[in-house]
């Protein structure tokens, strides 16, 4: 079960809004289906993103995949502690594990996305292919 506080994203990212900031990660099934992770490459504080844009990259002993964000603002922070402790994600995707925040251009973009049943569904059908 995901957290029914976070809302998700087709690609597998997560997002929790507090005011007009969101912070943003990838989901436990996403970590899960990548793997060990050995690096996470995130944009720089005070970039510009785009909803649908990739920001990132993480990689694992398997894979690299990207991360796209489900919303756009402005990254105001980002999750130092991922340089040296990627596996942060693996362990704890939706609190340690979190890669960025982003001040939101537009809260309401917010509500396209996934609640936590919503997703479980759309994980349903991503298995079963």
């Amino acid at each position: 079960m995901n957290p029914t506080d976070l809302r998700y994203h087709k690609e597998h990212e997560w997002i929790r809004v507090k005011g007009n900031q969101a912070t943003l990660g990838i989901s436990h099934f996403a970590q899960d289906a990548l793997g060990d992770i050995v690096f996470i490459d995130l944009p720089r504080v005070g970039a510009t993103v785009t909803i649908g844009q990739q920001i990132g990259e993480v990689e694992s002993t398997k894979t690299t995949s990207s991360i796209y964000t489900p919303v756009s603002g402005k990254v105001i922070a980002i999750n130092a502690d991922l340089k040296d402790h990627p596996e942060a994600v693996n362990t704890d995707p939706y609190a340690k594990g979190w890669m960025v925040v982003i001040e939101l251009a537009d809260p309401t973009q917010v509500n396209a996305l996934m609640s936590a049943s919503q997703y479980d569904a759309f994980l349903a059908t991503q298995k079963k292919g």
